[in-house]
């Protein structure tokens, strides 16, 4: 299990100045600024915990800026929190943990000189692999990402959704239990996204957990087991995704009326959308907190004038707008 704890971290940069630097003073006089300006602190990370357990994937949505880069470079090790952990199996995580990762960041860090193999084998190498088993793994990856024909090519001269392809291959090559992956699918083409999407269901089916970062919500809903959302820095919504909108799954009700249901609706009930066809309203209720549909419907029903009744399912952007903009 990979845990980020309660992670807490800000930045500082230096406040512009209200002045110019100096202001002019009479004839051939400059004044210097003196007023005083603190360092802006901007918060990146306020208490942000989630966990990703082998054999699952987890998608890390948030807008940008919200810290989803932050928090995947502290857990690689790369930056270092203001407060809070990093745990693998309970424990803080080590360097020997860590080259047990395999991270992919959003500005890709190939070398675009070194052909493709190359690239991957002495990536290869340096987790340890003989030269043997690091061709043979690159191979594998390289075939399994359908680049393989691109092996002896220089990375500067792939296409950007192949350039993506042979950087998963490099987080992939060593076998590692935890992948990291900031934006992943950014600028694949559908093709390209089933074959990466592919690649990753088989890493987790072969025991790895995955935890990456998308502002493509459908994907994330259709190929992630849990999803965590934050906003600021803080986790405002996670869990499993068919748990995730569970309370907002059946908030709203899609209905088929003789009459318009604002007349005999109790007032609890909001209802967002009302149009007449044929001579019947099709409405669609917002439920009061604490009614389920089920209860919505039987309300309706002793009315004597529902027809039909449909819960509406809330996607993961639904719940992403809702949660994000509160």
């Amino acid at each position: 299990m990979l845990e980020l704890r309660d992670l807490r971290k800000t930045f500082r940069r230096a406040a512009a100045s209200a002045g110019a630097g100096s202001r002019k003073k009479g004839r051939g006089q400059a004044a210097p600024d003196t007023g005083a300006h603190e360092p802006e602190v901007m918060v990146a990370l306020d208490g942000l915990s989630l966990s990703v357990a082998p054999g699952r994937i987890v998608g890390f949505v948030g807008a940008n800026g919200a810290g989803k880069t932050t928090a995947m470079r502290i857990a690689l090790g790369v930056l270092a929190p203001d407060s809070g952990e990093v745990l693998v199996d309970g424990r803080p995580a080590t360097s020997d943990d860590r080259r047990g990762f395999g991270y992919m960041p959003e500005e890709r860090g190939l070398y675009p000189k070194m052909r493709v193999g190359d690239q991957i084998a002495y990536l290869a190498r340096l987790h340890g692999y003989s030269a043997a088993e690091a061709e043979a793994s690159t191979g594998r990856w390289l075939e399994r990402l359908g680049v393989s024909a691109r092996r002896d090519d220089r990375v500067e001269s792939l296409s950007l959704g192949n350039q993506q392809r042979v950087q998963l291959a490099a987080a992939l090559v060593h076998h590692p239990r935890f992948l990291v992956l900031d934006e992943p699918f950014s600028g694949l083409d559908p093709i390209g996204v089933d074959v990466m999407s592919d690649v990753l269901r088989s890493a987790v089916a072969e025991g790895a957990g995955v935890v990456f970062s998308s502002h493509q919500l459908e994907l994330v809903e259709r190929l992630c087991d849990e999803v965590v959302i934050i906003r600021a820095g803080q986790v405002v919504a996670a869990g499993a995704v068919g748990e995730l909108g569970g309370s907002r799954r059946r908030r709203r009700l899609s209905m088929l009326t003789s009459e318009d249901p604002r007349i005999w609706l109790p007032s609890a009930y909001a209802v967002v959308d009302a149009s007449i066809d044929d001579g019947r309203w099709r409405s669609v209720v917002e439920l009061p907190d604490g009614v389920d549909a089920a209860a919505a419907t039987r309300a309706a029903a002793q009315h004597g004038d529902l027809l039909e009744a449909t819960p509406i399912e809330t996607s993961l952007t639904d719940i992403f707008r809702e949660v994000v903009a509160r």
